[in-house]
């Protein structure tokens, strides 16, 4: 009985801890976004469009090299770490760290020396259009070197229940990113958009390293925490098994290839919306730089513009995973169906107005922040991603809580086949060009997020909610009629277009929220679980009296 208390206290405090470092990480993460997306504006403003597509020529492959480098072994050594630190072998848990980061120097240096001396072999062989281009990867190549320590570092200190390290890091790491790229761009820019273009790719080199002195920070701190617990001479634990660093280095690599299968998606995409979104552009008719100046409007502009919108949803996903995994575990099927529910239910509810604001404003809201109304065409038909991005978010989220990993990597396989047949038959059509990628890009969340849905009505028997769903379409369709009138008006009464978006999007939300209630629209369920803001509205609601029916059936 007493010892049923004990785990039961141990497993309160356990699910608390790992509840406060979703929280510091979640945080962090809405943090880095917006820092991120703000950087864009200042960057893009500096480069132009023109620059912005050299640099998003040579991230993709920076990002390919850091990807593989990694492999999916940050998650293993937090793993690994976690299971020894259970059974109390410190030792064991300090040897898994020192071997694995043995093996991340050798895989960093090798990516890195790849990534250096394969810049001008990708750009003779046209993989990379555009050659000025090659000084941006040069750049970012000693980036993936401290990238791939830095995020083995981290996986050591998540494996330690350690949120905090990870959060603040990548705040410095963010912070000073962005501030390097500002400055080198605009101090390189009198040489040229390449010199310009590769100072702004410096920014990550200063992220990783400030980044990884952070680290080393949080490092210093566990080992004290480590000396005072277990005293300064460690040894491995009474019957805990030593495995060889073979063995442990077979195991990095087992527990981390579905993780690496997974993520590695996501730089494959963007390698193959290089290979073709320029080339396919030629073909329509575009020059090199027209072409390149494209790449930068949808891929350095739009696809900013549209992971800023789906922040909110980003974040819930992070949330849905262990809340779906408890229910199922404890067999409270019903609980998954209205966790489901109500999450979908929320996606729509924050992705069909920011996807009517961003859609009607979108040359405006282009040239406001970055200077670039060329971008326009780009983003607007980019808003169409942030539905299904939104839906893709959370429909992944719940088929992991529910235990099926490997489905939602299947289905980005598919999406991302679907993608480039459009992106090779769409971005070719002259009068199409950039916004036929745009449309092959939403057209990837969406084969994703519908197959996905797919999949989960075979689980759980969820289907999305019609009724619901056209609730919410008629209130973003009323608030577009809003937003388009407000702008049009505000535009020309005042001649201020800052004034006239930003005016036009609160009247725009003021509308939707009034239109949502009055057709019924929203519940105090999905409100319920909006983070930060959900409980505000709920206080001005039950002051009107919204809920009043809900609250007491």
């Amino acid at each position: 009985m007493g010892s049923d208390i004990i785990d039961n206290n141990e497993a309160k405090t356990k699910g608390e801890s790992f509840l406060k470092g979703t929280l510091i990480l979640t945080v962090a993460g809405f943090i880095v976004k917006i820092i991120g997306s703000l950087n864009w504006i200042f960057v893009s403003r500096i480069l132009g469009g023109e620059g912005i597509g050299l640099y998003q020529m040579a991230f993709p492959i920076y990002f390919f090299a850091m990807t593989v480098s990694q492999a999916g072994v940050p998650v293993a050594i937090s793993i690994i770490t976690a299971e020894r630190v259970a059974l109390k072998d410190i030792y064991g848990a300090k040897r898994v760290f020192r071997i694995s980061m043995a093996l991340m120097f050798f895989t960093g240096v090798l990516f890195s020396l790849l990534t250096y001396f394969g810049a001008s072999w990708l750009i003779e062989w046209q993989f990379i259009r555009d050659p000025r281009a090659y000084m941006s990867m040069v750049a970012l190549a000693p980036t993936v070197f401290f990238v791939t320590f830095l995020a083995s570092s981290r996986g050591y200190l998540q494996g330690w229940q350690r949120m905090t390290p990870t959060a603040v890091s990548q705040i410095i790491e963010q912070i000073f990113r962005v501030v390097t790229m500002i400055v080198l761009a605009e101090l390189f820019m009198p040489w040229g958009l390449p010199y310009a273009s590769a100072g702004a790719s410096l920014g990550a080199l200063a992220g990783a390293v400030t980044g990884l002195i952070v680290l080393v920070y949080y490092h210093i701190q566990l080992e004290k925490d480590i000396e005072r617990t277990y005293g300064p001479k460690l040894k491995p634990a009474p019957g805990a098994d030593k495995e060889s660093a073979f063995d442990i280095m077979k195991r990095i690599f087992t527990l981390s290839l579905p993780v690496s299968a997974a993520s590695i998606m996501l730089p494959v995409v963007s390698n193959l919306d290089l290979m073709i979104v320029p080339q396919r552009l030629e073909v329509a008719g575009y020059s090199v730089h027209q072409a390149t100046e494209l790449f930068g409007y949808l891929t350095g502009m739009a696809v900013p513009l549209v992971n800023l919108a789906t922040i909110l949803t980003a974040s819930m996903a992070m949330s849905i995973v262990p809340a779906i995994s408890e229910a199922r575990t404890l067999n409270q099927h019903e609980r998954v169906k209205n966790q489901v529910s109500s999450s979908v239910r929320i996606s729509n509810l924050v992705c069909f107005p920011a996807f009517i604001v961003v859609f009607l404003l979108a040359t405006p809201i282009s040239s406001l922040i970055y200077n670039a109304p060329g971008a326009g065409p780009a983003v607007m038909i980019s808003a169409v991603s942030i539905v299904l991005l939104g839906l893709h978010q959370v429909t992944t989220a719940v088929l992991q809580g529910l235990g099926h990993t490997k489905i939602p990597m299947i289905n980005m396989v598919l999406a991302a086949v679907a993608k480039v047949i459009l992106n090779w038959s769409l971005t070719a059509i002259p009068w199409l060009g950039i916004m036929g990628a745009a449309w092959a890009t939403a057209a990837d969340m969406g084969v994703a997020a519908f197959i996905n849905l797919y999949f989960i009505n075979r689980y759980i028997g969820y289907k999305m909610e019609i009724s619901h769903l056209l609730k919410t379409v008629f209130a973003a369709v009323v608030m577009g009629v809003a937003v388009k009138l407000f702008y049009a008006l505000t535009l020309e009464t005042f001649g201020i277009d800052a004034f006239s978006i930003f005016g036009a999007v609160f009247a725009g939300v003021v509308v939707y929220v009034a239109t949502l209630v009055a057709v019924g629209g929203v519940k105090r369920a999905d409100l319920e679980r909006i983070p930060m803001i959900g409980k505000y509205f709920i206080v001005v609601f039950d002051k009107l009296g919204i809920f009043k029916n809900e609250v007491t059936k």
